[in-house]
């Protein structure tokens, strides 16, 4: 396996090095709000209430369409996704990482300003497409992004932060939408994205490169000065031999311009085969959890231990998740991440037992305890490692195109799994509703197969 690729940095960032990072992390919040965006305001955005169809502002309170269109829209969100993931290593080698950055900022307020302007079908489709393509490029270059900025000390705890980031995304847009879903206020959910975006695009004339990207170059100088400005170090001093972080950029000596692989090449050089695979299968494992499908059941499981408060329960199983992404952030260190991945897949796994069992025999207290432990399990190690390892597993010159291929599979899994599982549950239920938790079986043996080799041929 290629040498860890571990971030060329100092020990903590500067108050700048903070802005940088958080700044970065639009990218993972802006793909956690736009996964669930629509699905608060469903309802009114769709006209199910009659009432709420008239003109507001020179703009329709709602757009007419069926469920079936409505799901064409929303899928339409992961085909931007996949394009962008698989075209963001173009721009991310090229360009350097902060113009992919902006290219998906770009991207998400052309979109979100198309929604939140439409009165048609078409337009919202295709401004939701345009919020894919900036979501693609985002959740590739944000991972990579955030390693060759980060601390090498709490590089680990850096790149836990996507995650946080796109949970955070999604219980916004949950909160929001609780309050918003009305026929003249729910285009603010959307225009909340956009005035985010445009901000992100305009700030980031004061935002700094990626040093591993300018050394990787041949910027020698714009490499230090921005290590500096990062963080914190004083690299003018070249006779000062104590400088942990003057001695780690002499000794990588990245300097120097490097070939730059590209996708098709991943796929004949045996060397990155192993990367590869090792990033191919976390990625995969992460969809295969079935995390969708149980978030697709909570709703109506854990409604029937607390009727009436279906929103809420919405909201609080995005809350859960939200404060089960903080462990890993001080554990990532400590255990490192095979261990905690482990950890989380063997919790999964026995959730998804559990939530089967319950379905199967109509305990429902016994599926909704299995539904938190699962978010609980998830969070704490299949949801954020998986983004760390990208950066971790790659060598310098392939990490653009790992990436991409690494986020690509993720798309791909996750619109598949959406697509097949109703039909999957229902051909192993046979139709019985007392026999529709045997698929959450299928999504345990899958994801411990996947985890288990894994954990084989990552060392």
């Amino acid at each position: 396996m290629p040498v860890s690729r571990r971030p060329l940095s100092g020990q903590a960032f500067t108050p700048f090095g903070w802005v940088v990072c958080i700044w970065v992390l639009v990218l993972a919040f802006q793909y956690g709000y736009h996964i669930s965006v629509l699905n608060q305001i469903q309802a009114v955005l769709t006209c199910k209430d009659k009432a709420s169809d008239f003109v507001h502002s020179g703009l329709s309170t709602c757009i007419p369409m069926s469920e079936l269109i409505f799901s064409v829209v929303t899928a339409v969100f992961t085909v931007g996704g996949l394009i962008g993931s698989l075209s963001a290593n173009l721009v991310m080698d090229s360009r350097g990482r902060k113009s992919a950055t902006t290219v998906s900022a770009i991207c998400t307020a052309g979109g979100t300003a198309l929604m939140g302007l439409s009165n048609s079908v078409t337009l919202l489709g295709l401004g939701r497409f345009f919020v894919g393509v900036g979501s693609g490029f985002g959740l590739c270059v944000g991972p990579v992004y955030l390693a060759e900025i980060a601390p090498s000390k709490i590089s680990g705890s850096v790149g836990v932060l996507t995650q946080l980031g796109i949970v955070l995304g999604i219980m916004i847009t949950q909160a929001m939408g609780l309050r918003l879903a009305s026929p003249t206020e729910w285009r603010i959910v959307l225009f909340f994205s956009f005035v985010l975006s445009a901000a992100q695009v305009l700030s980031s004339i004061f935002v700094v490169e990626s040093p591993v990207w300018l050394g990787g170059h041949g910027r020698s100088d714009e490499k230090k000065a921005v290590a500096q400005r990062l963080w914190g170090s004083d690299l003018s001093n070249q006779g000062d031999e104590d400088d942990p972080l003057l001695n780690e950029l002499e000794v990588r000596r990245e300097d120097a311009p490097v070939h730059v692989v590209t996708v098709p090449q991943l796929f004949v050089a045996r060397e990155l085969w192993k990367p590869l695979a090792i990033i191919s299968l976390a990625m995969a494992s992460q969809q295969l959890s079935g995390i969708n499908a149980v978030l697709y059941y909570s709703n109506n499981i854990l409604a029937k231990s607390f009727p009436n408060l279906g929103p809420y329960i919405s909201l609080g199983v995005t809350v859960v998740n939200v404060l089960m992404t903080f462990p890993p952030i001080i554990l990532i260190e400590r255990m490192g991440r095979k261990q905690l991945l482990v950890i989380s897949a063997a919790g999964a796994v026995a959730s998804l037992l559990g939530v089967g069992y319950g379905l199967n025999r109509g305990l429902v207290t016994l599926s909704s305890i299995a539904i938190v432990t699962f978010i609980m399990a998830f969070a704490i190690g299949l949801g954020p490692i998986p983004f760390v390892m990208i950066s971790e597993v790659s060598p310098s010159h392939a990490v653009s195109a790992l990436s991409s291929v690494a986020l690509s599979i993720n798309w791909i899994i996750n619109f598949w799994v959406g697509l097949i599982f109703l039909p999957v549950r229902d051909l192993l239920a046979g139709n019985d509703v007392r026999k529709q938790g045997r698929v959450f079986y299928v999504f345990a043996v899958v994801l411990f197969s996947s985890t288990f080799t894994l954990s084989r041929i990552y060392r």
